[in-house]
C-alpha cells in the first residue's frame, strides 16, 4: 500500500488528531477500542493515519465512538456541513 496523499493528510490531521487524543485520554489502545466497538483494527487505524475519512463514516460506528469515548459528535468530526445540520438536528430534538 503506498502512503497517503501529503494533501490529504494536512485536510485529514486535525481530525486524526482528535480521535487519537481522546482515545489516548481515555486509556484505549487502537485494539481495545476496535474491539470494544465491534470494528476492525484496521478501521481504527485508517481514521488516525487519514487512509479514511472519519467525517464520511456510518453514523452507527461514529456513535458507538462517541459511546465508548464519552465524548461528543463534534468531538471527533470536523466536517462543516455534517456539524451544522447535527446542530440544526439537536435543536429540533430538544
Amino acid at each position: 500500500m503506498k502512503n497517503p496523499n501529503p494533501l490529504l493528510l494536512k485536510y485529514y490531521n486535525l481530525t486524526m488528531s482528535k480521535l487519537q487524543d481522546i482515545r489516548k485520554a481515555k486509556g484505549y489502545s487502537q485494539s481495545m477500542l476496535a474491539k470494544e466497538i465491534g470494528i476492525g483494527l484496521q478501521t481504527i487505524r485508517s481514521f488516525e493515519q487519514g487512509w479514511r475519512n472519519i467525517n464520511s463514516t456510518e453514523l452507527v460506528i461514529i456513535l458507538k465512538l462517541c459511546n465508548t469515548l464519552d465524548c461528543r459528535i463534534e468531538d471527533i468530526l470536523d466536517d462543516e456541513e455534517t456539524l451544522t445540520e447535527w446542530e440544526k438536528y439537536q435543536k429540533r430534538v430538544g
